[in-house]
């Protein structure tokens, strides 16, 4: 652990992927070696250079494994030409950056033959890596992972209902209500949303009074045409369920402007003990406009709002002239973790740095948290984003990544059935596949452990009003509930 600027870094140890390559042929010359035929140690280096380029470019956003890759629809293209294109020139839409001037071509005909053949691999290293037992031992306590609930693709949010059942989303855009038989039952109503790239129907909160007023709220990506394009945008919506249905569908907040890109959308809720609801936006991949704009901008913000979508007369912009009323706070990048310290009444978030870099904040009113201006990571293409990790006027994390970890879900753990637990803050990870537990101490990072590993992309991390943990994990989409096994010696 290295301890800088106030932060506390906390190297993650990979153990490689070592995938093995057959007869890999090279169909786009090098720029020098073009006209001549390389010898077998030449392809060996070059495919060992592959190995460590993905890891260094590629795993953030495609997984350790590839396993982001299997699946899915090639949009740009599966043939070894198309993902040799996609990887030198980009696509600067979907998020993905362009190699060409980091990369050689051979570089990237290598890379690109290592990712189609280890696609092929994935299913075989993913059988023998998962987990063979649902028993884990973490270092303070036994845990059974018990399954409540599968058949999802991307189960991005989860809401707990009065009586046990469960409210799920799937990115995809269906809505789910999970019974207490762990049957699923789709409810009508939900949002229209673009299921492209990172977009989709992402989470789902509860209004505080759900109990006699049947409201809950949905984070969507909203789309509209433009200019011969389709642009989308992060979107609130307020509904009433009822009888397995969505009525009174009203959308009270909608971030502008809208943007042709596909990523970043944020998108994570958390009502606050002030009865607000607060709620992330991604900066949508326009770094260098969007999360320092506050006038005109809702883009890389944490936004505040009355639950009809009005603002409170304490918000920190309110009195800024042409500032966005809603801002809360600002200078952000993906955040997709959110939640309320439940001694404090603080909001904390997690973000998703570029390359390294990744965060943990505690959200302050009017305050800027810097990206891209400071940042503790680079670009995916190697290349710099910024040479300032600090600077006056701009907030320092609580804690961040090197290598990112992928972000996703946050959640304080209260109660008594997790000992030694208490107070502890728990953060899910996409690209490492594990739930992170990090004990805290006057808000600073003490200690950490990664528990579960290789269970699964970890989307959301939630306490139930039972007293459980409750994990979202996709790959396959499943619900997990944490349960202690001196608890279930106890019952």
């Amino acid at each position: 652990m290295i301890k800088k600027s106030g932060a506390l870094v906390i190297v993650v140890s990979i153990v490689a992927v070592c995938l093995s390559f057959e007869n890999a042929t090279h169909i786009v010359p090098s720029k020098k070696t073009a006209g001549h035929s390389k010898n077998s140690a030449e392809n060996t280096t070059l495919l060992a250079d592959a190995a460590v380029n993905y890891k260094n470019y590629c795993a953030g956003c495609h997984g350790e494994k590839m396993d982001m890759f299997v699946d899915r629809n090639w949009k740009h293209g599966n043939k070894k030409e198309d993902l040799f294109k996609t990887i030198k020139f980009g696509v600067a839409n979907d998020g993905m950056p362009s190699f060409g001037e980091s990369l050689s071509d051979a570089a990237v005909n290598a890379l690109a033959d290592y990712i189609l053949t280890g696609i092929k691999n994935v299913a075989k290293y993913t059988a023998k890596e998962r987990p063979t037992s649902d028993v884990f031992k973490t270092q303070a306590m036994t845990i059974k992972l018990e399954m409540v609930a599968k058949g999802f693709n991307v189960p991005w949010g989860i809401a707990f209902l009065p009586g046990g059942e469960m409210l799920v989303t799937d990115r995809g855009g269906k809505f789910y209500l999970v019974k207490k038989d762990q049957s699923l039952v789709e409810v009508s109503g939900a949002p229209q949303v673009l299921a492209k790239g990172q977009g989709g129907l992402m989470d789902v909160a509860l209004d505080p009074d759900f109990a006699t007023n049947r409201y809950i709220y949905l984070s969507y990506s909203k789309f509209k045409e433009g200019g011969g394009a389709v642009l989308a945008t992060t979107a609130i919506m307020k509904a009433k369920f009822e009888g397995n249905q969505l009525t009174e569908q009203k959308d009270i907040f909608v971030a502008e402007p809208y943007q042709p890109t596909q990523h970043h959308y944020g998108s994570r809720m958390q009502f606050g003990k002030d009865g607000y609801l607060y709620f992330s936006v991604g900066e949508r991949g326009n770094e260098r406009v969007n999360p320092q704009e506050i006038k005109g901008n809702d883009l890389g913000k944490i936004h505040r709002i009355k639950r009809d979508g009005s603002i409170p007369a304490d918000n920190p912009f309110v009195k800024t002239a042409g500032a966005e009323a809603s801002i809360y706070s600002y200078g952000h990048r993906n955040p997709q973790g959110l939640t309320m310290n439940p001694e404090t009444g603080k909001i904390w978030e997690n973000e998703h740095g570029p390359r390294g870099g990744d965060e943990i904040n505690i959200v302050e009113p009017g305050k800027n948290y810097g990206w891209p201006v400071i940042t503790y990571g680079i670009n995916y293409n190697g290349k710099p984003m910024s040479n300032l990790t600090a600077k006056a006027g701009m907030e320092q994390p609580v804690h961040y990544w090197i290598p990112s970890i992928g972000p996703s879900g946050l959640a304080f753990v209260t109660g008594t059935k997790y000992k030694g637990w208490e107070g502890n803050l728990l953060s899910g990870s996409l690209r490492f596949e594990f739930l992170q537990r990090t004990v805290l101490k006057a808000s600073k990072v003490v200690k950490e452990e990664l528990m579960f590993k290789n269970i699964g992309r970890v989307r959301d991390v939630r306490m139930a009003p039972d007293g459980f943990i409750y994990m979202a994990v996709e790959s396959p989409g499943r619900i997990y509930k944490l349960v202690p096994i001196t608890e279930n010696m106890r019952n």
